[in-house]
Order: structure tokens, then sequence, then C-alpha cells
């Protein structure tokens, strides 16, 4: 039992430390083998062994990421912001303020939704979009932390619900696999299609979350110093041409295989329930319809798989992290340990489960990679507590979101803050980390607790 406490404290501890995550994941498994009397090599033995079950995650990113900047090379993105930016500018000359507001509001978070579940450009489209909103933004006096919170918001609360790219990763290859894989030996199953709706319940606390936080908290005018952005203004693809306004200019084929592409990838994902079966068609399409050159076929793939390899490569450790605390034989002491401390109380074990998911995600900044470290422990942890299939969907799916909204080395921080501070009036940690922290991890707790007791 301590053996598996040690290797995740020091997992922990190091990656609060911001040592590396995968040197943090590869140093907290030796620990807990070499506690457990595996030795060294039984350690590394074990932990190779766990690396095979991420490969198929890795990929599905990497080819995801492939799919995203070849999507990039043909506009389409780049078209869309510019389109939604003179939309948005051109209302605010001629609508009453609080309608021009709420339309900013309704625009930023379907652009995010979009990035992650449509147009997996993930947080690219925050330096095309955001830093000419800017100046609107400053004239009708919108506090920026409440902009943070749409664009949180529409990068984590889709992944959890909806099953499309990121959302695909995350609910089928990553949750709904590791409670299967280590359901199995004790007979324990989920069906794929019972995720959504075991996660709607904690999104809608997130959605409760966000509309405190744009009609509550951040409601009020703030005043901001205009600056000029335009020369740090960035586009998601590098070699486009533009016209004297900004605008892309963009071949009507281009754009009619662009959009053939997006809807393809999803129909083949939906029907193979594969997002790199997805991905390659939709990148096989982009390709032969002459969007970028065959010759530059093999860079733009490895761009875009570069660009995912981090998070593939953390994914990979975690699985290996989490073999080793299989291999040392523990994790049925430590569930038994736990349930006599907790007692009979449902409640409080949810609680904590949750609690420990969140303290575990802030120091690793992937929910993504927050899983399988958990889910070997909570899977037993939740039959021997009783939940029911969906609760324990609920409760793992929920302790590893949470932390994503609110950690200061997450994406969904860091990627609205490179918008929001253009003008250098948007710090990080006051302005992203904390509003998104308090707005969305608090509410995640609440009704994650409320689902793994409901359902």
């Amino acid at each position: 039992m301590f053996a598996i406490l040690a290797a995740i404290a020091v997992m922990f501890g190091l990656s609060l430390a911001r040592v590396p995550v995968v040197f943090a994941l590869i140093i907290g498994a030796v620990t807990g083998g070499l506690m457990a009397g595996l030795g060294l090599t039984g350690t590394m033995e074990a932990f190779n062994n766990g690396l095979g079950k991420g490969a198929t995650i890795a990929l599905a990113y990497g080819v995801l990421g492939a799919f995203a900047l070849a999507l990039a090379k043909s506009g389409l993105p780049d078209l869309l912001a510019y389109k939604l930016v003179t939309l948005l500018k051109d209302d605010a000359d001629i609508k009453s303020q609080r309608i021009v507001k709420y339309l900013i509001f309704f625009v930023i978070v379907l652009a995010a939704i979009c990035s992650q579940n449509v147009i997996p450009v993930h947080i690219a489209f925050i330096p095309v979009l955001i830093p000419p909103l800017l100046s609107i933004f400053n004239h009708l006096k919108i506090d920026r932390r409440a902009i943070a919170c749409l664009m949180t918001f529409g990068l984590c609360a889709t992944y959890m619900f909806l099953p499309f790219g990121f959302g695909a990763i995350f609910l089928n290859d990553i949750l709904g696999k590791n409670i299967n894989d280590f359901g199995h030996a004790y007979g324990f199953a989920i069906e794929y299609s019972q995720i959504p709706h075991a996660m709607a319940i904690p999104v809608f606390g997130m959605f409760i979350g966000l509309l405190i936080a744009v009609f509550i908290s951040y409601r009020k005018p703030r005043l901001y110093v205009e600056k000029e952005t335009k020369s740090q203004q960035q586009h998601i693809a590098s070699d486009l041409k533009y016209d004297a306004n900004g605008k892309p200019m963009i071949a009507t084929f281009t754009l009619i295989m662009a959009c053939l592409a997006v809807c393809l990838t999803l129909y083949i994902q939906v029907k193979s329930d594969s997002m790199i079966l997805a991905g390659l068609v939709g990148v096989s399409i982009l390709s032969f319809s002459g969007i970028f050159k065959w010759k530059e076929a093999d860079d733009v793939i490895v761009a875009g798989m570069r660009m995912m390899a981090l998070v593939g490569f953390i994914m990979i450790a975690a699985q290996g992290f989490a073999a080793v605390i299989s291999a040392t034989g523990q994790v049925p002491a430590l569930v038994q340990a736990s349930v006599e401390w907790i007692g009979n109380s449902k409640g409080l074990a949810a609680f904590l489960m949750l609690l420990i998911g969140l303290l575990i995600t802030l120091g690793i900044g992937s929910s993504f990679s927050t899983i399988p470290i958990l889910a070997i422990i909570y899977v037993p942890l939740c039959i021997q507590f009783g939940f029911s299939p969906m609760a324990t969907i609920a409760i793992i799916g929920t302790a590893g979101a949470l932390g994503d909204a609110g950690s200061p080395a997450s994406d969904s921080t860091l990627g609205p803050t490179s918008g929001l501070n253009m003008d250098g009036q948007h710090d990080h940690m006051k302005d992203s980390v904390i509003p998104t922290f308090i707005h969305f991890n608090i509410p995640l707790i609440i009704f994650g607790w409320i689902a793994a007791m409901v359902l």
C-alpha cells in the first residue's frame, strides 16, 4: 500500500516542482516499484509492458494533430476567424452594446467548442480570433476574466461530453478503455454509449459556473488602456495570401474540399469509432485535393504529429506508471484500507476521489493523462463501495477533468492568456488561472459528487 502512495506522492511532487511530467511519471513509477520489492529490472519490465496500452491513444492524438495542421493549410480556420471578427466589428457600430456583448460571448464559446470537436485546431484559433477583438472588448468595457472563462469552458466542457475530435479520445479511448481494462479482473464493464450521459451532470455544473462568471462575478465594466495589437496577431496558416482588408484569399474549390474533409472525418469517426481512421481519411482528402502538395505531405503530417507529441508521450508514460502500480500487487490492500478508513460512506468516498483527482491533474496539467493513473485505483474502489457503472464513469471522468481548468500549466488557461494578454493587460494567474479554477473546479466537484450519488 505504501509503495503506491509513495509513487503517487513522488510523481505529484515532481510535477508541482515543474519537472517534466514524463520524467515525473518515470521516477514515481521507479520509486513505487522499488518500495514494493519489484527491483529495478522488474519495475522497468512492468513499466515497458504498460507503454503499449497508451500507443493507440498517442497515435490517435498524432493523427488528429496531422489532420488539424493539414486543415489549417486550407485556410478554413483563418477565414472563419476573419468572418467572425468582421461580423462583430460591424455589429459593434450599428447595434446596442448589450446585444454585441452577448453575441461576442456566443461566438467565442462556439469557436472554442468547434476547435475541440469539429475543426480540431485546439487553442490555435485564439491568437487569430482574440487580438483583433481586444479593441471591441475595451470599447464595451468587457472584463477579460469573463472571456477567459468562456474560452476555457469551450475548451474543457465539450471534450468531457461530446464524443467527437478530442472528445472521442478522452471519452472513448482514454476514459472508457481504462475503466474496462482495469475493471476486467473484477467482472466490471461499461458501455461507451453510457459515458456522455454520465458526464452530463458534471458538465452542467461547469455551465452553471460559466453563468455565474459571466452574469455575476465579471458582469461589471472593467477599464483597459487602448493599445495597438495588430502587429502581434498570428495566423493558423502562415502561407496564406490576404487582401487589403486582411481577408484570406482562398479558392472556392479549396473551401469545398476542406468542408468535405471535416464532414467525412466526423462521419467516419462515428461509423468506425476510430479517430485514427477518421483523421487519415481527412488528411487524404486534403492531400488528394491539392490543398497541400504531395511532396509537402510528409512535412505537414510530421509537423502536425509533432504538435501533439508531448501530450502523446505523457499519456504513454501514464500507462506505464499505471502498469507498475498494478504490478506492485498492493491495489487491493490500498482499496481495503481506504474502505476501512472511510467506512461505509459513499458520499465521503466520492468526495475524496474527486479531490485527489483535482490535486493530481493540477500537478500534471493534463486531464487526458490523469485517467490511467486514477483508474487503476478508482475502479476497484468504486466497485467496493457499490457505485453503479454510470456513477463510476462520472467519478473517474470528473476526477480526471478536475484541475484542467485552473491549472497554471494547462492549455485551457495558457491558451486564453496568449490571446487576451497581447497588449500586456491580462495576468495569467490572476485573470485566467484563479477565475477558471473558482468557477469550474468548485462546480465540478459539487455536480460530480451529485452524479456519483444519483446515477
